[in-house]
């Protein structure tokens, strides 16, 4: 049940945060998931780190909070994905 949970809250998270940051990103429904799992990890991370003062791998749960610290999250992971994709033109 609990990977269900975290599939559902990747998808939430990763669709709301493209909705939210600017230009466009691609992929498709996976992409998203994706972007939105790693996202609950470095927000809850983020969290965790600002909270206690030490760094820890956790993830954000399913609730409001755990969904907008997942959002901001996956926002920080959209622009770290755009900065290694990024196409230099000359």
């Amino acid at each position: 049940m609990n990977i269900i949970a975290w599939l559902l809250l990747g998808l939430l998270a990763g669709a709301i945060a493209k909705a939210i940051y600017p230009g466009h990103q691609g992929g498709g429904i996976l992409a998203t998931i994706i972007l939105g799992i790693i996202g609950a990890f470095v927000g809850g991370s983020l969290y965790t780190l600002l909270a206690t003062g030490s760094l820890q791998l956790t993830a954000a749960g399913l609730s409001i909070p755990g969904l907008i610290v997942a959002i901001l999250g996956a926002m920080v992971a959209i622009f770290l994905w755009g900065l290694m994709t990024r196409r230099t033109t000359v």
